[in-house]
């Protein structure tokens, strides 16, 4: 019952309040100077609350992850490199899905890492330096594990749009 309430009484404006219009701002910008050191295609979704329906089906933030990461087809690039970084906002839960072509090669103690930062952060309020440093810590772990290949000839071709979305 705790669940369903925080649900009903997160809503958009809420998701504005804790990220408001400079926050998504850094965060696009974060995204497009990290891909520049890496081949992965960083989505970030915000999300106050779950659907009524899926709150009512016991749903959990990682179940809609999967599904926002296949709706806007971030499993879609060329080399199987699309990460979602989905920030639940009611359910105070942040998770990370990633394609098979980083699963690979990415450790997921990192993955961990970077959702246990974002989440202390966002307990204290702290919204936009939490989910700056998240990205850093993604954008210097992708760069280690899956960097980029100019020297190689390769030209990075930018496959996912870096602006955030707030459901």
């Amino acid at each position: 019952m705790k669940r369903l309430f925080r649900h009903l009484f997160s809503t958009q404006a809420s998701g504005r309040k804790a990220f408001p219009c400079a926050t998504l701002q850094a965060i696009k910008s974060a995204i497009t100077e990290g891909e520049r050191t890496h081949r992965a295609e960083l989505r970030v979704i915000i999300e106050p609350a779950l659907p009524l329906n899926d709150i009512l089906e016991r749903r959990s933030a990682r179940d809609r992850a999967h599904e926002l990461f296949s709706h806007y087809r971030i499993w879609d690039t060329e080399e199987n490199c699309g990460i979602l970084l989905y920030i639940n906002l009611a359910d105070h839960q942040v998770e990370i899905v990633v394609d098979r072509g980083i699963a690979c090669c990415m450790p997921t103690q990192e993955w961990q890492a970077a959702c246990h930062h974002m989440t202390q952060a966002f307990a204290n309020g702290e919204y936009h330096d939490g989910v700056l440093a998240g990205i850093r810590h993604l954008n210097n772990v992708l760069a280690r594990h899956f960097p980029e290949r100019h020297a190689l000839g390769y030209t990075p071709r930018n496959q996912l749009s870096d602006a955030p979305i707030i459901l």
